[in-house]
């Protein structure tokens, strides 16, 4: 089974979209210059509206190990992902000093790219085209990873289908996708969930 990440989430109102339509992860953005911010008192506020049942990630570019671990300790997040240019050192540091899973995304443009997000020290890995671009990469890149990974980078419920038969990841991570004007779509989120279990049945 694909597993599901809505990322990016912002609004009361996307809490509410997901407890309806149960992905099995959401993501809260802690980077400034991200237009999907939220500042760690609204991340927890919203947490506390989550169905318990979906995990909720943390997105960080290059922040400091002391303000993940306050996320994480006080049970605003539950998975850390790393999406900045963060070493296999800082990597390990959040592993060790966090005490929960770790995601480390990597932008994938050369074989190099991919060589390199399959030998991090992560629990997980998330293969991407950029930060946020909403644009898909060359797969064929894939083609030699033998490690489980969630596939990013512009993905929509018109091409995830295609995604899943073609590579089988770990998971898809989507955000841009499941927007319409800038804000996520109740109906593009719910049709993303059902391209991605119509595509396993």
């Amino acid at each position: 089974m694909t597993l599901i990440k809505m990322c990016g989430l912002f609004r009361e109102a996307d809490i509410y979209a997901v407890n309806r339509i149960k992905p099995d992860f959401i993501g809260f953005v802690f980077a400034p210059r991200s237009r999907r911010y939220v500042t760690p008192e609204k991340a927890a506020a919203l947490k506390k509206l989550l169905d318990p049942g979906i995990k909720a990630v943390g997105v960080f570019t290059d922040f400091p190990l002391s303000g993940i671990e306050s996320l994480v300790s006080s049970g605003v997040i539950d998975i850390v992902q790393l999406h900045g240019t963060e070493s296999e050192t800082m990597v390990r540091s959040v592993k060790n000093i966090c005490r929960c899973p770790v995601i480390k995304a990597f932008k994938i443009q050369t074989a190099k790219d991919a060589a390199d997000a399959e030998n991090s020290c992560a629990d997980y890995i998330l293969l991407d085209s950029g930060n946020g671009s909403g644009k898909v990469f060359d797969w064929e890149l894939l083609k030699d990873i033998k490690r489980p990974y969630f596939l990013a980078g512009g993905l929509n419920p018109e091409n995830v289908g295609e995604a899943i038969k073609l590579l089988h990841p770990y998971g898809v991570d989507v955000s841009t996708g499941l927007e319409t004007f800038g804000l996520k779509d109740e109906k593009k989120m719910a049709a993303f969930k059902a391209a991605v279990g119509k595509e396993e049945q």
